[in-house]
């Protein structure tokens, strides 16, 4: 007997279609013989092919009424019909098996039938069967989104909740591409996840996803998306299948946490209120909204509280913060930086003013608002805008400002979270706005206090001129104690001091202005460099001692250099300071060599003088810590770049002053440091002509009363001063008269002549002249008295050896005094 052959005949006909392969399979031909037995089958009932092929197949069962049935059609002449069913069949070991059985007619070659035999356990199959219909139920009823794609990402399966979130008015999905603009899902995230999927076979996993459902196309809402391929036991790839989850509650809230996160730890930092307003509409955009203002009081950015406004008609407030920044900013509408007119008494207005947020929701409400001013809309509402929040910063019971939040390109409208959400966040921000415009004024009035405390900024005596500048401490950090000074003193000497007194605030300023009243009072003594930070020091000890009754802490450097344009010589001493710098006419640029004692208030150290000559034309800058302290935290590189920078902006050149060069000096150096405050003061130094200058010394005897005067009245004819020829011997005879009494000699007269005229005798003597009026009956004492009377004014300093007293006398303008060396 021949083998079986396909389905079609030997005619061509078509017998019947034929039956997808189960796991058991056997032929038996036309008498009822088995005559093949898969290993299938023999896994099924146990018998392996070679013990059963050539028995009868009806054996195999176990019922006589189905072997009676399975004979009956063996011998119908037309034997050629399918048949499906149960039966029950004997195993090898006696026990029954229950089959699922499918039984097909096949023809051979000579026309004679037999019959191709499929089984599979009955059991398995009403298993499978039921696992199809769970799978179908919960693919059908689950109530997330389910897609399944073919091999070519097309749709080919989706549960109801799938074509719900998925499916677009009018399109149908299954058979479109995935990848294809046909749903309410970002289709172009969905394409690159299949493809990538597909191609990998690795899941992507909880990828959110934005969409709008189609029953509420204006409302955002988040689906966490997972995309993991489908394959069979082999590997072989089936599909691919897409879940969607909801996840919208929890985004927003996680959003909203962000957000609120986002604006404590970056709004308010600064202690800047405009600043601060920027970073509010900064922290706003694009996290709640498009289009967001912020404007401000214009009492408060001036540091003061806004008045108690009785309605907005009232209000004056700027818009500072300003996002998105640059192009983004809607056409028309006004940015940072516009006053806005005088606000109408609106009811919306009225309820900002009272602390109330007002939301305006849709499009319809925005319009309704704006009907009664509709000439004002432009300044309010951006293009596209159709949906709004204004909250008020409302602070200790004032309102500072407003903060303005619109919806202009994505369609879902504000809802009452994002309202609660802005009331937080512009509660949160008022505060900040306060700290700084309370910040503000605190520093206001510490700068305007440390402002009057210093010098004027420019002075131009005959031994100098001078430039003074002082910057504020940047990055929110209050005044510090840094100030310098320029001190006129006797003989046309002039004394630079700079000092940093340590801390912040109003203490550290109130401090500076004692030390500084204390350093003009010393230099008045004329006083030595050394000596004088001595007694400075001894006074910052005192300040120390009433600083636990205070809770401050006292300290501080300082540096005072007196230059004398007669000799050219600069003489220094440093207690904590750092030295100043020299820029020679040559254009040489050096820092002075000095040997700086300890800071003042630490007590137990000599300060040490230093001296040096300073050429006519030289610009010498002393300064505080602040410009040369950066970032960087290395003063010499900080004295690296002062100097650079002094040998461009204040060198030598024709006709170059000193007007403009600080302030363009300590921008050239960079933003004030966070934490210190800069004081710089340039002195560009002259020289007395030497023309103007005469000296003379006599020993120490009567005769040189009368010769001392007689030089002095012929150096005065010289120079043409007669007018005060007279008054100048009455001075120098009763000056040296004085010291031959009393001091000894050598004894030494100068005169120098600049826009005064002043007169210094020198003695050994150490002994401090007294001013008295004497008595009728007395035969002295009235000398100094006169002088007193006949001079502008008059003193005495000391020197290592012996004294010098000088007197100062006025001289008209008309003189034609010759000028100064520059």
């Amino acid at each position: 007997m021949s083998g079986p052959v396909n389905a079609e005949g030997a005619g061509g006909r078509e017998e019947g279609p034929r039956p997808e392969p189960y796991a058991a399979t056997a032929w038996v031909d036309r008498v009822g013989t088995v005559q093949l037995w898969s290993a299938e089958a023999e896994a099924l009932l146990g018998y392996p092919a070679k013990e059963i092929c050539g028995t009868p197949a009806v054996e195999l069962l176990t019922g006589c009424g189905d072997r009676e049935a399975a004979l009956a059609v063996r011998d119908r002449p037309e034997a050629g019909q399918s048949w499906d069913g149960e039966l029950a069949l004997r195993h090898r070991d006696g026990h029954q098996v229950r089959v699922a059985l499918r039984v097909r007619p096949l023809m051979d070659r000579e026309g004679r039938a037999g019959w191709w035999v499929s089984a599979e356990d009955a059991r398995r199959i009403e298993r499978e069967d039921i696992d199809r219909a769970m799978m179908r139920a919960l693919f059908e009823q689950h109530p997330a989104p389910i897609a399944i794609m073919d091999g070519e990402l097309r749709y080919r399966l989706l549960n109801g909740a799938a074509e719900q979130v998925l499916t677009r008015a009018g399109n149908q999905l299954i058979g479109r591409h995935g990848g294809e603009d046909t749903s309410h899902i970002e289709s172009g995230t969905v394409d690159r996840v299949l493809r990538q999927v597909r191609e990998t076979g690795e899941p992507v996993l909880n990828l959110p996803v934005r969409g709008s459902p189609p029953p509420d196309p204006d409302s955002d809402r988040m689906w966490s998306l997972s995309t993991f391929r489908l394959t069979d036991p082999t590997g072989r790839l089936l599909g691919t299948c897409q879940t969607y989850a909801d996840i919208t509650d929890g985004y927003r809230a996680e959003r909203r946490l962000e957000l609120l996160t986002n604006a404590g730890a970056g709004i308010g930092a600064t202690l800047d209120v405009a600043r601060t307003a920027q970073e509010l509409a900064d922290v706003l955009v694009p996290a709640l909204g498009d289009v967001a203002w912020v404007a401000l009081s214009e009492a408060v950015l001036e540091g003061d509280e806004p008045p108690k406004m009785s309605g907005p008609g009232r209000w004056n407030l700027r818009r500072i913060g300003a996002a998105p920044p640059g192009e983004g900013w809607p056409t028309g509408l006004p940015a940072a930086g516009a006053v806005p007119p005088a606000l109408p008494d609106h009811p919306l207005l009225q309820r900002i003013g009272q602390g109330e947020t007002v939301l305006l929701p849709g499009l319809d409400s925005v319009i309704a608002a704006a009907e009664e001013h509709a000439e004002l809309a432009h300044l309010f509402v951006p293009e596209h805008g159709h949906s709004v929040i204004a909250a008020p910063l409302f602070a200790r019971g004032l309102v500072l400002g407003t903060v303005v939040v619109w919806r202009t390109r994505r369609p879902a409208p504000f809802g009452q979270e994002d309202a609660d959400l802005l009331t937080e966040i512009a509660s949160r921000a008022a505060l900040g706005v306060d700290n700084a415009r309370r910040y503000t004024r605190e520093h206001r009035a510490a700068v305007a206090l440390q402002q009057r405390l210093l010098p004027a900024a420019t002075t131009d005596t005959p031994a100098a001129e001078t430039v003074g500048c002082y910057v504020p401490a940047g990055g929110g950090a209050e005044i510090g104690g840094d100030w310098y000074d320029v001190i006129a003193l006797p003989s046309f000497r002039v004394a630079l001091v700079a000092g940093d007194v340590t801390g912040h605030g109003l203490p550290a300023t109130a401090t500076m202005g004692r030390l500084r009243t204390a350093v003009d009072t010393l230099a008045d003594l004329e006083l030595d460099p050394d000596e004088l930070l001595t007694h400075l020091d001894d006074l910052v000890q005192q300040l120390q001692d009433e600083a636990p009754h205070q809770g401050d802490t006292v300290g501080a450097s300082c540096l005072y250099a007196v230059y004398d344009p007669v000799t050219c010589q600069c003489t220094l001493a440093s207690a904590g300071h750092p030295p100043p710098v020299v820029v020679r006419p040559d254009g040489t640029v050096e820092a002075v060599e000095m040997s700086p004692g300890p800071l003042l208030g630490v007590g137990g150290m000599p300060f040490e003088t230093t001296t040096f000559d300073l050429e006519p034309g030289s610009t010498i800058a002393v300064y505080t810590k602040g410009v040369i302290y950066r970032d960087d935290h290395d003063p010499d590189a900080g004295l690296w770049r002062l100097t650079d920078c002094l040998a461009r902006f204040a060198g030598p050149g024709p006709g170059r002053g000193l007007d403009g060069v600080g302030h363009e000096l300590l921008r050239s150096l960079g933003d004030a440091p966070a934490r210190d405050d800069m004081a710089l003061l340039l002195a560009r130094t002259r020289a007395i002509a030497p023309a103007n200058i005469a000296t003379w010394e006599f020993p120490a005897d009567p005769s040189a009363v009368a010769a001392a005067r007689q030089a002095a009245a012929g150096q005065l004819a010289a120079w043409g001063l007669d007018e005060v020829s007279f008054t100048t011997e009455l001075v120098v005879s009763e000056l040296v008269t004085n010291a031959v009494r009393y001091a000894g000699g050598p004894i030494g007269l100068r005169l120098i002549r600049e826009n005064v005229l002043v007169c210094e005798v020198h003695d050994p003597s150490n002994t401090q002249p007294r001013l008295r009026r004497a008595r009728w009956s007395d035969e002295g004492g009235r000398g100094l008295f006169l002088i007193a009377q006949l001079t502008t004014r008059w003193g005495s300093r000391y020197a290592r050896s012996g004294k010098t007293i000088w007197t100062e006398q006025s001289l008209v303008a008309d003189l034609g005094v010759p000028g100064l060396l520059s």
